[in-house]
């Protein structure tokens, strides 16, 4: 299993030598809540995800899998 997203994107933040402050304001949330992202412990919204990668320069991609539901 690959990293979590919010191992991600505090890895690129920290790659541009940005602060959480700072990111957190071009992406307009809070610090608090991008604090909570990086740390896996929020369910942010895809609008926001995608302002956040937009902001970092990253690549944002989805992918599905199928479930075996045996019933």
């Amino acid at each position: 299993m690959g990293k979590k997203l919010g191992d991600s994107l505090k890895d690129r933040r920290k790659q541009l030598r940005m602060t959480q402050f700072d990111l957190a304001e071009l992406a307009g949330i809070s610090a608090n809540t991008l604090y909570k992202i990086e740390r896996n412990q929020a369910n942010p919204t895809l609008a926001v995800i995608e302002k956040i990668t937009l902001i970092l320069g990253l690549e944002l991609s989805l992918s599905i899998r199928q479930v075996n539901i045996n019933r």
